[in-house]
């Protein structure tokens, strides 16, 4: 199995200044952990993670929370050429192995072990490549069929040839098809990124069957826009398979108490309304937080409502209204007290 999380995540600045984009924190944990976590029901022989930009920070939390779990192995892309380069470059690793390949910024509904269930349905071809129908085609690799096989693949068309957008989770029985062309492409590459739906359209159209599975759902953590979203859908997912919920749960936080949540949760007059995910040595104070919070690590809550956020780890909030809001690590968020001498008939938004 080969995840790429090389790349620099330029649509999530500025919150991928200071991190990789597999390790922007969303609903508990980064996005790289909720990608693994969905793998362990398909227990993969081998996951090569091709690592680049800040791959200390990805490479220490995989090995500190999966080495027992998974056999990971981590190839360096050095020079950020597309997503095509980055399967390329795990060619040594791979060997002749059949491959299984996801992108490292999206989450699906579904587990893997599902994918590869429609993948072995699909019984004689080379391979098969996920899809679902997209509403701007234009701004995803696209799919024409022929019957159940794929008769051609663009990537980003300007003028699209079907709504049919790829998913970003692949199947491929005999990868080195794909690794020969992806070397002559690499071979002659100029200043173009390389493309991987342009090799596996060089493999269409040297013959090779190339089937589709569809994919009902992912959640997309590319964007800083599909941030909050994703984070509500899983927050509601957890909550419900841990409660058995369908409704919000709210908890009254006694001032007295001195746990809630996790035991190294700090709370005083606050109130927690379901579904909330909060992190180790978080502190509460005279707060509400929630619905569809995201705490992480050691943050502080005071005199704030928060709902419908996410708030990194180390980050101190005080004294705001915080909704819909994306707070990176180690953010200090405070309110300032505003002074007016207004006169008549006026008008004031603040």
């Amino acid at each position: 199995m080969i995840i790429p999380v090389a790349g620099t995540g330029k649509r999530l600045y500025p919150h991928t200044f200071t991190k990789p984009k597999p390790m922007v924190y969303i609903a508990g944990k980064p996005v790289i952990g909720h990608i693994l976590d969905r793998m362990i029901d398909l227990e993969p022989e081998e996951i090569i993670l091709v690592v680049g930009y800040r791959k200390e920070q990805i490479i220490s939390y995989v090995d500190s929370n999966y080495s027992d779990i998974f056999k990971i192995t981590y190839v360096e892309q050095n020079h950020q050429l597309g997503l095509g380069h980055s399967i390329y470059v795990a060619k040594d690793a791979v060997e002749d192995s059949s491959i299984m390949i996801t992108l490292g910024d999206m989450i699906f509904k579904a587990g893997y072990l599902d994918f590869y269930q429609k993948h072995f349905n699909n019984g004689n071809c080379t391979g098969s490549i996920g899809v679902w129908e997209v509403e701007s085609p234009e701004k995803y690799g696209i799919v024409e069929l022929d019957g159940e096989c794929i008769s051609k693949m663009v990537e980003k068309p300007k003028d699209p040839i079907s709504n049919l957008g790829i998913a970003g989770v692949y199947f491929l029985k005999e990868p080195s098809v794909l690794f020969d062309i992806l070397e002559k492409m690499v071979n002659e590459h100029t200043r173009n990124e390389i493309q991987l739906t342009d090799a596996l359209q060089g493999m269409v159209s040297s013959g090779h069957r190339l089937k589709h599975f569809y994919v009902s759902s992912w959640y997309d953590c590319g964007h800083s826009t599909t941030l909050l979203e994703t984070n509500r859908v899983l927050l509601d997912e957890s909550h419900g398979k841990k409660q058995n919920l369908t409704l919000p749960e709210v908890k009254a936080i006694d001032p007295c108490m001195k746990k809630e949540c996790n035991g190294n949760l700090r709370t005083k007059d606050s109130v927690i309304i379901e579904p909330v995910s909060i992190g180790n040595g978080v502190s509460i104070t005279n707060s509400v937080v929630g619905p569809h919070v995201s705490i992480a690590d050691n943050s502080n809550i005071v005199g704030s409502i928060v709902a419908n956020s996410i708030i990194g780890s180390g980050s101190n909030i005080k004294g705001v209204n915080l909704r819909s809001s994306v707070v990176g690590d180690d953010v200090n968020v405070n309110s300032k007290h505003n002074s007016l001498n207004v006169g008549d008939s006026s008008s004031i938004e603040l």
